[in-house]
C-alpha cells in the first residue's frame, strides 16, 4: 500500500501539471520526450524533472528560472498505443533512476483523458504502478478538472522514490476513473462557489463491515446559512444511472447505534465560516441476491440549494439500506484564519 506522502506527491504534483499550462496539453515537458525510445531504454531528450513542481496551491513565481532536467527510462507498454480505460489512455511510462538527473521521484507516466460524456466534467483518476509479476508498488491518484464533452487533455502523473525492498515498476495500468459534472464538482476549499458553501465527503471510516462517511458544510459566503433536517440524497452507479431498489433512511441508528450523533434535526445557523456535518453510514453485509456498488452520491444540503455530487463509494452489499444523520454544527472545525468555529465571537 502507498504511504500518505507518496500519494500526496503524486497528487500535487500531477494537478499542477494540469492547471498550470492551461490547455489541452497539460503536460510540461513533453515536448523534450518526443525523441524517446518507444521500445524501452533511455530517452534521448532532456525532459523536465517531473519532482520539480510547487506545491500544489502555491502562487507562480514572478521571475523565470531554468528548472532542472534529466534523462529518464523510458519502459515498454503493452501496445504502441497504450491501453485505455473509460476513455483514459497511458502513452509513456518513465523510469527516473538515481542517474537520470532528477530526485525524489522513481517513476511517471504520461496519460491521455477524453471526456465521453455530454458536459464538462472533474475526473478523478487512479493509476497503478506495477511490478513485473503484477504486484502492486505504488498507486497515485489525481484529480483532472473541467474537461469540456469531447474534448482531450494530456497529463502526467509521478509516484516519489520507493521504499525499502519494493520491487521496480515495470508496468502502469489504470484502476478507477471517477467523474462528476463540473457544476456538481464538491469543494473542501478554494474560491466560495456561487452556494456560498463548500460541500465535501470525507475518508470515511470501515470496520467489520460497517461503513461511515461524513458529509461537511462550511459556510464560505457572507451570511448566515439555515439548516434544519436532513440531507437529501439520489445515489448513482458507475455509469450515473440512478439506483433503485435502495431505502435512504432518516436517521444512522438504524443501521448502528454504535456512531453516535443521532439525535435527530435540530435547528443549525452557521455563521461565515462555520461548518455542519451529517453522518452516512451503511453494512456491506452480502447474502442472497446481487451486490449494490454504487460510486455516486447527489446531495442537497436543503430542499433549495443547489446539488453537489460526491463519491463515498458506497458498497452497500444486498443491505439494502443507507442511513443519513441530520444535520449538526461541527464545532471541531477551523476556519482559515485558524480559529475554531465555536470559538468566535
Amino acid at each position: 500500500m502507498p504511504t500518505a506522502s507518496r500519494t500526496a506527491l503524486a497528487v500535487l504534483a500531477a494537478t499542477l501539471l494540469l492547471s498550470a499550462c492551461g490547455s489541452e496539453n497539460a503536460s510540461s515537458g513533453r515536448e523534450g520526450r518526443e525523441g524517446g525510445e518507444s521500445d524501452g531504454g533511455p530517452v534521448r531528450a532532456e525532459a523536465l524533472c517531473p519532482s520539480d513542481f510547487a506545491r500544489y496551491g502555491s502562487p507562480p513565481s514572478s521571475e523565470s528560472s531554468a528548472r532542472p532536467s534529466g534523462t529518464p527510462t523510458a519502459l515498454p507498454l503493452p501496445s504502441v498505443n497504450g491501453v485505455s480505460e473509460d476513455g483514459v489512455k497511458v502513452t509513456a511510462l518513465y523510469a527516473w533512476g538515481p542517474k537520470s538527473g532528477c530526485a525524489g521521484v522513481d517513476n511517471s507516466a504520461d496519460f491521455e483523458i477524453t471526456n465521453q460524456q455530454k458536459e464538462t466534467a472533474t475526473y478523478t483518476l487512479t493509476f497503478g504502478f506495477l511490478s513485473a509479476s503484477g504486484g502492486a508498488v505504488d498507486n497515485a491518484e489525481q484529480t483532472v478538472e473541467a474537461i469540456g464533452p469531447g474534448r482531450t487533455v494530456k497529463g502526467t502523473v509521478v509516484v516519489g522514490e520507493r521504499v525499502g525492498n519494493a520491487p521496480e515498476v515495470t508496468e502502469v495500468k489504470v484502476i478507477k476513473v471517477r467523474s462528476v459534472p463540473e457544476a456538481e464538482a464538491s469543494s473542501a476549499s478554494g474560491a466560495c462557489p456561487e452556494s456560498g458553501m463548500h460541500l465535501y465527503a470525507d475518508e470515511g471510516d470501515a470496520a467489520m463491515g460497517l461503513r461511515a462517511v461524513g458529509l461537511h458544510l462550511v459556510n464560505c459566503g457572507t451570511r448566515p446559512m439555515r439548516l434544519n433536517g436532513y440531507p437529501k440524497l439520489t445515489i448513482q452507479d458507475e455509469d450515473h444511472r440512478p439506483v433503485d431498489g435502495v431505502r435512504i433512511l432518516q436517521g444512522t441508528d438504524q443501521i448502528s447505534t454504535g456512531l453516535g450523533g443521532d439525535s435527530g434535526p435540530q435547528p443549525v445557523v452557521l455563521r461565515p465560516g462555520e461548518a455542519a456535518v451529517a453522518g452516512l453510514a451503511w453494512r456491506n453485509t452480502t447474502q442472497s441476491g446481487e451486490p449494490v456498488n454504487a460510486p455516486y452520491v447527489r446531495v442537497w444540503a436543503e430542499p433549495a440549494a443547489d446539488p453537489v455530487m460526491v463519491v463515498p463509494e458506497l458498497d452497500l452489499g444486498t443491505t439494502g439500506k443507507l442511513g443519513v444523520g441530520a444535520w449538526r454544527k461541527d464545532e471541531t472545525h477551523r476556519d482559515s484564519a485558524g480559529g475554531t468555529a465555536a470559538g468566535r465571537p
